[in-house]
């Protein structure tokens, strides 16, 4: 079974619950739903759907953030290179071969000559050659086609947009209203954009859990507070292989994952994971060798777009993801761990997760169980991307759903109020009937003893077998809770 978290797009074009539930058994954790593409109802859909498959999967919905795009055209537009197109900043006009218009009014104060504009995700290339007034003068550096409502790129270039759109606002709110898990903020460029959001949230008294999809230059330069600020990061490669040199991605992708590693924050690599298997059955060598090496860096989680949102293959996907990353999780190297401790950041709650690691390398225990409502200690444990699993008992249904984006972690929702006893060996004995433990295996079990609020405060040891033995007698707090 896969430690490596899986999230998968899909369109409300194809989200009935046949189709969700197949997701769901290939390997899937988390659905993203991409609001560029989907209506209001087509989200209330999605999201109707998988709860009914399963109160387990986690729920993603994006914002677009400081984006520019392209208006409406009436067709295509053809361009040679050469060609000199007039731009402006007129949100309301359609464009047309020899002038393109821009949702962004004020794209000519922020722009200079020279600078390139790249449309489409750089399938085309303009270079801006003049500026008068409101008006880019820009030269066609390549042929290619112009759609409506096409994705905009000045890479290098501070564009000054607001963090929210209104119609992110709108879908913020009805983010709230369905409780949706996860809020995917587009663009992020600082923590004030992520503050942006988390005020709307707090003014609603709602704990969705933010995801900053790092996109651009400034981003990357600002990680640390944005890291601070929010639940997790996603590498966004698609927008971010456009807006800096693309051979910088690899290295950027394997920096931000170990501050987030550090940080106990989730990380999800995402943009062509697995592109050729939108159109094709099999993926190439190089798409596999790159879902492994984002593993071998220590990615929390990957994300599939295209290939599960519009592919001709979306199951497979899932089903290829997942194997390659079992595959990759057996392969990895201890040359490449991340030590969340040797920045000299250490609490209580992560010197004992690290014992609880320790001991199933050294000690030979064959998984470990905690316990909480806020998934601290569970996210402790999955910083240190430890060999076997990590059983999650949680007190709020929302957390089995945030955690599904940690690496490692099995959570499980807690409905009834019982005895530390009884919740402890029904845990343990999940463990035994997925074939994870045998009766002769030690387990380890990390908690508090001072009940809620009073944090992670000891690990205990046991043999399995022991913990069935009606004479074993618990130390534990009465009621579990670890944080």
């Amino acid at each position: 079974m896969k430690q490596t978290k899986i999230v998968a797009s899909i369109s409300d074009r194809r989200c009935d619950q046949n189709f969700i539930r197949k997701l769901f058994f290939a390997g899937m954790n988390v659905v993203r739903m991409n609001t560029a593409h989907a209506t209001e109802d087509g989200i209330r859909t999605i999201v109707k759907n998988v709860r009914a498959v399963s109160p387990h999967i986690g729920i993603m919905i994006d914002t677009k953030g400081p984006e520019v795009r392209t208006t409406d055209v009436k067709e295509p537009i053809h361009y040679n290179i050469g060609d000199v197109v007039k731009i402006f900043g007129r949100p309301d006009v359609d464009s047309s071969h020899d002038t393109v218009n821009l949702s962004y009014p004020d794209i000519a104060a922020d722009l200079k000559v020279g600078d390139d504009i790249l449309f489409d995700d750089g399938e085309l290339d303009m270079k801006v050659v003049d500026i008068q007034g409101p008006m880019l003068v820009a030269e066609v550096q390549n042929e290619g086609i112009l759609g409506a409502h096409k994705s905009v790129n000045v890479p290098g270039e501070h564009i000054d947009l607001p963090a929210l759109t209104e119609k992110d606002r709108r879908n913020i709110e009805l983010a709230i209203e369905l409780d949706i898990d996860f809020i995917a903020h587009s663009f992020v460029r600082n923590a004030a954009d992520v503050k942006a959001v988390q005020d709307i949230l707090d003014a609603h008294h709602s704990d969705i859990k933010i995801i900053s999809k790092i996109e651009n230059q400034e981003g990357v330069d600002n990680i640390d507070e944005i890291i601070e600020s929010c639940y997790g990061i996603m590498i966004a490669r698609g927008d971010l292989g456009i807006e800096v040199p693309i051979e910088r991605i690899p290295g950027i992708q394997r920096r931000i994952i170990a501050k987030c590693v550090k940080a106990q924050k989730p990380v999800i690599v995402a943009t062509q994971m697995l592109h050729t298997m939108i159109k094709n059955p099999r993926p190439t060598r190089a798409e596999v060798t790159d879902i492994a090496n984002a593993i071998f860096y220590r990615t929390d989680a990957l994300m599939l777009s295209g290939e599960t949102a519009s592919g001709k293959y979306p199951v497979e996907a899932v089903q290829t993801m997942a194997r390659i990353a079992e595959q990759a999780e057996k392969d990895k190297s201890p040359l490449n761990d991340i030590d969340p401790m040797e920045d000299g950041k250490i609490d209580q709650k992560l010197f004992l997760a690290h014992a609880a690691i320790e001991a199933t390398k050294k000690l030979g225990v064959a998984g470990i169980i905690t316990d909480g409502e806020t998934g601290q200690t569970a996210r402790c444990l999955a910083s240190f991307r430890g060999p076997n699993p990590v059983l999650a008992i949680c007190y709020k249904e929302k957390l089995q759903r945030w955690l599904n984006l940690s690496y490692g972690i099995i959570p499980i929702h807690q409905k009834d109020q019982v005895s530390t006893k009884a919740m402890f060996t029904a845990a343990v004995r999940m463990l035994r009937q997925k074939g994870y433990l045998g009766e002769e295996d030690k387990i380890a079990y990390l908690s508090g003893s001072f009940g809620e609020g009073g944090g992670t405060t000891f690990v205990e040891i046991n043999k399995v077998k022991k913990i069935f033995d009606n004479s074993y007698t618990f130390n534990l707090p009465s009621n579990g809770i670890e944080d």
